[in-house]
């Protein structure tokens, strides 16, 4: 199991920046592969973004692609999701998972086996 605390949520502006964090603990950080969902309230969690075990794939849901970008350093067991120009349809609830695996494959839905607490992102007009 990997524990998952996510931070870096907050209150800014439409067109600001925030970075969020997320730091692991537990088994072989490199051995997963991470990704961003987000919760609105009242809307099903979405999937924003997933970067595989190695770091040398990603992928991101049309809605942030172009303004947030997801990178890992294992070094630090933290997985990171900087978001530029955000909107006050990027408001929600933000979480961090990670996926157990042993390929170099990346997941886009909610198969991920571990789950943070959240944070909250809130993008005023």
């Amino acid at each position: 199991q990997v524990q998952l605390v996510e931070s870096g949520g907050g209150l800014v502006q439409a067109g600001g920046s925030l970075r969020l964090s997320c730091a692991a603990s537990g088994r072989t950080f490199s051995a997963n592969a991470m990704g961003w969902f987000r919760q609105a309230p009242g809307k099903e969690r979405e999937f924003v973004a997933a970067i595989n075990r190695d770091g040398s794939r990603t992928a991101y849901a049309d809605s942030v692609k172009g303004r947030f970008t997801i990178s890992r350093d294992d070094a630090k067991n933290m997985v990171y999701l900087q978001m530029n120009s955000l909107k006050p349809e990027d408001t929600a609830v933000y979480y961090c998972a990670a996926k157990r695996t042993y390929s170099t494959v990346l997941f886009t839905t909610t198969i991920y086996d571990d789950w943070g607490q959240g944070t909250q992102v809130t993008v005023s007009s």
